[in-house]
């Protein structure tokens, strides 16, 4: 199937690894010209033909701009990937402000700068796609990871919004939601099944275990499929959807 990609410039945040990494790769693999970015760039990232790298904070509220800044004057897709689910098994009385505004920041607000700083470019050039890495936690509450499900939330209202208001100028704006992904942010030193097994002092395999049997897959979503919805929804297939949210979760959510 071709997807309509070749030739497009494409910026990627949060690309160093997990699903970022595996977007950019997917982007490079259809022949288009990738603008990366990450806080720590990767030798994985680094390497790849087609794809500029750049070391960027898009924690810092002039990172996103920045990153736009170096695609130059054409950008026809933009992809909101990065983000920050920390584990809260302390619970919510111990949630601090600081907590608070530091997943939003990263999870929200960095897609609401990269996209301010991407909108005019796309809008001069006639049109373009926004796809952002959402989560099933934007309808799945859960304590453990009550801010980045909130965060979540509001980044899919945000999708949403941007696709009432820019869809009759030419920009698509979609969001896929995932399910745990086989990724370090679940199983990755400090990720969520660590976490969760030094919380409650189980081995981190079996908080793994658990989650994998929520599933009717019983598997981890692989980095490489979501990156293949990204490309979907970022190419030239389906010109007519906008707004939608996708979820991709090995059937672990119940239709809400």
């Amino acid at each position: 199937m071709d997807l309509g990609l070749a030739g497009k410039r494409v910026v990627v945040t949060g690309a160093s690894r997990g699903i970022g990494l595996a977007v950019v790769r997917g982007f490079a693999a259809e022949g288009a010209t990738v603008v990366a970015g990450a806080r720590r760039l990767t030798p994985e990232l680094e390497k790849l033909d087609g794809v500029t790298a750049v070391e960027v904070d898009l924690a810092d509220p002039a990172g996103p701009a920045r990153l736009v800044a170096a695609a130059g004057e054409r950008i026809d897709v933009l992809v909101n990937n990065v983000g920050i689910a920390p584990p809260r098994p302390q619970g919510f009385l111990e949630i601090t402000d600081e907590m608070w505004a530091t997943t939003w920041n990263l999870n929200v607000m960095s897609a609401v700068r990269a996209t301010r700083a991407a909108l005019p470019i796309m809008l001069a050039g006639g049109g373009g796609s926004i796809v952002n890495t959402g989560s099933v936690n934007a309808r799945l509450a859960d304590p453990l990871v009550i801010d980045y499900s909130a965060a979540k939330a509001a980044l899919t209202n945000f999708a949403k919004s941007l696709s009432k208001e820019f869809g009759p100028r030419g920009i698509r704006v979609n969001t896929i939601a995932p399910g745990p992904v086989a990724t370090d942010l679940w199983l990755g030193k400090g990720g969520v099944a660590a976490t969760v097994g030094a919380a409650q002092g189980i081995d981190p395999a079996d908080v793994e275990a658990g989650a994998k049997a929520a599933m009717v897959t019983g598997r981890f979503t692989r980095p490489e499929e979501v990156a293949d919805l990204v490309l979907l929804l970022a190419g030239d297939r389906f010109p007519n959807m906008t707004g939608a949210e996708l979820t991709i979760d090995g059937g672990m959510t119940s239709m809400l």
